[in-house]
C-alpha cells in the first residue's frame, strides 16, 4: 500500500554534507527511526522482514558441497526452510543419501556423490542439476578437509591433496557451475567457506595457504564477472562446535577447550551461526555486497593466541619420543 508523505523534506547537515529527510513520514517499513526523523536508506524497498522469512529463497535452487554433516549440513537445513530446492554433495555415497533423506524432511532435497578434486565429477553433477532443476542459483562451496601438522612435516602428498581439495577443487566447482549455470542466466551467487586466516594458520599451513587463495580468488571473480551479475562472497568461521572436531586427536581436543576458555566471547561458535551467515550473504539483503570476508568467529581473529596447536602437536611428539 503506497502512503502519501505528510510533510516535505527538509535538509539538514550533517558534517560537510547535506542529507535530505522527511520529518514525521507514515511509511516506517522503508526507514529506521531516529527519534522522529526517518531517513531515506532503502531504494530497492525491502525491510527487515526480507530477512529469514519461510520462502525468502522460494523458486531458488541451491547446491551445497560438503553437505552430509557439520557446517555444510546446517546450511543446506536452513536454505530448505527458507524455501529453496537444495542438492548436497560429498564424496562418501552412502552417509550423503541418509543426510539427503534426513533432510528431505525441510524441503525438497536431492544428493549426488561427486569428489570436488575431479572435474569429470563436478561436470557430471552439474548435468545431474541441469536434469532435475534445470538451473543453479547460489553455490555454497563449503566442502574441504585438513589435518594437523607443522610445516616442517607436511609432505608432498600431504601438501598437495590439502591445496587440491580445498582450493583447487573449489575453484574447478566455481568455474564449472558458472559456465553452465550463473553466466548463461546473467546471474548467481557463490558463497565460499574458508578458515580464519587472518593472522596466519599455524599448525594447518597447508588449509592456511589453501584458503588464502580462495579468498583471493573470491575477490578477483567479484570483479571479473560483476558484468554477469553474479555476487560472490567469503565466511570465514572460527572454530566452531561440530562434527569436524570430532576428527582430531583427544589432544587437539583439549587445546580446543582451552581455546574456548580464551576467545573473546569465551564460547565456540555454532553451525547454524555460520549458516545464518551464508544465508543472509545468499539473499536480496547484500545485494550490494561483493568480494568480501565475513568473520563468523566472535572476534577470535584479532585477539587469540594462534600457536595452541603447534604447542599441543609438540606436547604430543614429546610424549611420544
Amino acid at each position: 500500500m503506497n502512503h502519501v508523505f505528510n510533510r516535505p523534506y527538509r535538509t539538514v547537515k550533517n558534517g560537510l554534507k547535506k542529507i535530505s529527510i522527511r520529518h514525521n513520514a507514515i511509511k516506517p517499513t522503508n526507514f529506521f527511526n531516529f527519534a522522529h526523523w526517518q531517513f531515506v536508506i532503502n531504494p530497492i524497498n525491502l525491510t527487515i522482514r526480507e530477512m529469514y522469512r519461510n520462502d525468502l529463497f522460494k523458486d531458488k535452487v541451491a547446491l551445497v558441497t560438503g553437505g552430509r554433516s557439520g557446517i555444510g549440513y546446517a546450511i543446506a537445513r536452513q536454505l530448505l526452510q527458507l524455501g529453496a530446492s537444495v542438492v548436497i554433495c560429498s564424496r562418501k555415497e552412502e552417509p550423503l543419501m541418509v543426510a539427503a533423506q534426513e533432510l528431505s524432511q525441510f524441503g525438497t532435497c536431492i544428493a549426488m556423490p561427486c569428489d570436488i578434486r575431479k572435474t569429470d565429477q563436478i561436470k557430471a553433477l552439474a548435468q545431474f542439476i541441469k536434469e532435475q532443476h534445470g538451473r543453479l542459483d547460489i553455490l555454497v562451496n563449503n566442502a574441504g578437509g585438513q589435518f594437523p601438522a607443522m610445516a616442517e612435516y607436511i609432505s608432498d602428498n600431504g601438501w598437495n591433496a590439502v591445496i587440491n581439495n580445498n582450493l583447487n577443487g573449489t575453484f574447478f566447482m566455481i568455474r564449472e557451475m558458472a559456465n553452465t549455470f550463473l553466466i548463461p542466466q546473467k546471474q548467481g551467487i557463490i558463497v565460499n567457506i574458508i578458515a580464519d586466516i587472518f593472522r596466519g594458520f599455524p599448525g594447518m599451513i597447508h588449509t592456511g595457504a589453501a584458503r588464502a587463495g580462495v579468498e583471493n580468488l573470491t575477490k578477483t571473480i567479484a570483479l571479473e564477472w560483476s558484468e554477469h551479475n553474479i555476487r560472490i562472497n567469503s565466511i570465514a568461521p572460527g572454530i566452531i562446535e561440530s562434527s569436524g572436531l570430532d576428527q582430531y586427536p583427544p589432544q587437539i581436543q583439549e587445546m580446543f577447550e582451552e581455546a574456548k576458555q580464551a576467545s573473546p566471547m569465551g564460547r565456540f561458535g555454532t553451525s547454524e551461526e555460520v549458516s545464518n551467515a551464508v544465508c543472509f550473504l545468499a539473499s536480496p539483503l547484500s545485494s550490494f555486497t561483493s568480494g568480501i570476508t565475513l568473520y563468523v568467529d566472535g572476534a577470535k581473529h584479532l585477539n587469540f593466541d594462534k600457536m595452541g596447536m603447534i604447542k599441543a602437536m609438540k606436547s604430543i611428539m614429546g610424549n611420544n619420543g
